[in-house]
C-alpha cells in the first residue's frame, strides 16, 4: 500500500527530524526531493559510523528519495527555488523562522506562487513565542516540555534519554499534520501551512505527569510508578551483569511474577512511598539470583511482563524483531546497507537507494520544468550542482 503515490514533497530539513518524517511519506509512496545545500548538504552524511562510504544513519534515514543542490544563497538559485515550488504539494522547512522569508522565500510568498501548496513548518519552539527564534535540540525541548523533569533518578539529575524523543515525535506530527492537510485541500483546494514544534509536540507524550501538575498535585521527579518510583516498574541487574525490565504494573501481573520467583507478593508494591526503597533492594536481590538466560525463558514461561534490556548491537539477532521483518538490507552501488521498516513501509516494494548529493539536480529541475539549457547555467553559474 503506497497511498501518497502522486504526491510531490520538496525536503528543505537535514539531521533527523524532518528526514524522519519524509521519511515515512516516502515509503508511502510520495516523491521526496531533498534540497541540499552546496556547503557539504545535511550534516548527517559525514556523522559516523560510515557504511558503504556513507553515515549509517543517513543512509536509514533517506532511502527512496532524492538529492538535488541548489545555492539558496546565490540570486539564480533562489529564483530556481521559487519556480520549483509551483510543481510540488509540500514544502517541508526546517529552519528557524524568518530564514526562508530572508531569502524572499517565505510561506505565504511561496503560496502566493502555488496556492495550493502545503508548507510544514518543523521547528524546536514553534513560529511565535518567546523562544521561537532559540536555538535548541532534543534536550532542550526534553526540559522545557517537562519530559526531563519527571526522569529519574530521584535525587540527582534526570538521566539522558536513550534517543531523541522530541525530534522523532516532532516527525511523527508532521507527518499526520501533512496527511490531514491534504485530505483538507482535497476537500477545499487550498494548502496551508503548518506550524509544528518539538517542544509542543513531546508535552503530550508526558500525559500521566501532565495530567497530575495540571491537577494541581505535586510530580516527584523519578518517583511516580512511571518513572522508577515502584518495584515492579524498574530495571534490574541479573546474576551475569545484565539488565532486565520488569513492568509487573498491574495486580495480576505482579502477582503472577512472585509467585513465578517464589516470593510473597506485597501489594503495597504497586503504590509509591518510602517502603519502596526496601521493596527494589528485596527485588534486586531476586534477579540477581538468575542470569539473563534464566530470566528470558522466566519470562517465556510466566505471562508477568519480565524481558532482557537488549543492547543496540543485539536487535538484528532477537528472534522477535526479525519475525517481524523489521530488518531488511538495501542494494546500492556502494554496497548494501542496512535499513528498518517504520509501521507503515510497505513489505512488498523495492526501494530506491539512498542518494548521492546532488544526484538527482538534473532530473529535480527537468521536472520542474527547466531546459536542459537552463540546467546547464545554474549549474555553470554556481547556483546549482551535480
Amino acid at each position: 500500500m503506497r497511498p501518497l503515490q502522486g504526491i510531490r514533497v520538496l525536503d528543505l530539513s537535514r539531521l533527523l527530524p524532518g528526514p524522519f518524517a519524509t521519511l515515512v511519506l516516502a515509503d508511502l509512496g510520495a516523491t521526496v526531493d531533498k534540497i541540499e545545500d552546496t556547503g557539504g548538504g545535511d550534516y548527517l552524511r559525514h556523522m559516523p559510523p560510515h557504511v558503504a562510504g556513507e553515515s549509517a544513519a543517513f543512509q536509514l534515514l533517506n532511502r527512496g528519495k532524492r538529492s538535488a543542490v541548489l545555492d539558496l544563497k546565490n540570486p539564480a538559485g533562489r529564483a530556481a527555488m521559487k519556480r520549483l515550488v509551483a510543481s510540488y504539494d509540500v514544502l517541508f522547512d526546517q529552519f528557524r523562522p524568518g530564514v526562508l522569508a530572508r531569502l524572499g522565500l517565505g510561506h505565504e510568498a511561496l503560496r502566493a506562487e502555488n496556492p495550493r501548496l502545503i508548507v510544514c513548518a518543523l521547528t524546536g519552539y514553534g513560529q511565535t513565542g518567546d523562544l521561537a527564534l532559540r536555538a535548541g535540540h532534543d534536550l532542550d525541548y526534553l526540559a522545557r516540555a517537562g519530559i526531563l523533569g519527571a526522569m529519574g533518578p530521584a535525587g540527582g539529575a534526570p538521566q539522558v534519554p536513550g534517543f531523541q524523543l522530541a525530534d522523532i515525535s516532532g516527525g511523527m506530527w508532521c507527518v499526520i499534520a501533512i496527511l490531514a492537510a491534504l485530505a483538507e485541500r482535497a476537500r477545499t483546494g487550498q494548502g496551508a501551512v503548518l506550524d509544528i514544534a518539538m517542544t509542543d509536540g513531546v508535552l503530550g507524550f508526558n500525559a500521566m505527569a501532565v495530567g497530575a501538575a495540571l491537577s494541581g498535585q505535586e510530580v516527584k521527579r523519578g518517583d511516580e510508578p512511571l518513572t522508577g518510583g515502584i518495584a515492579p516498574y524498574n530495571t534490574y541487574l541479573s546474576k551475569d551483569g545484565h539488565p532486565i525490565a520488569l513492568a509487573a504494573l498491574e495486580p495480576k501481573f505482579w502477582t503472577a511474577f512472585c509467585a513465578g520467583a517464589g516470593i510473597e507478593p506485597d501489594m503495597s508494591a504497586l503504590f509509591p512511598g518510602p517502603h519502596q526503597a526496601a521493596l527494589k533492594e528485596r527485588i534486586a536481590a531476586v534477579f540477581a539470583g538468575k542470569s539473563r538466560e534464566e530470566w528470558a525463558r522466566f519470562g517465556s514461561a510466566h505471562d508477568c511482563c519480565v524481558e532482557p534490556v537488549l543492547a543496540p548491537s543485539e536487535i538484528a539477532r532477537d528472534p522477535h524483531l526479525a519475525s517481524r521483518g523489521l530488518f531488511f538490507g538495501l542494494p546500492t552501488p556502494r554496497g548494501e546497507v542496512p535499513q528498518v521498516r517504520t509501521p507503515v513501509t510497505p513489505h512488498d516494494t523495492a526501494f530506491d537507494p539512498p542518494p548521492r548529493m546532488g544526484e538527482h539536480t538534473r532530473a529535480v529541475l527537468r521536472d520542474g520544468g527547466f531546459g536542459e539549457a537552463e540546467i546547464d547555467a545554474l549549474i555553470q553559474g554556481g547556483a546549482a550542482r551535480e
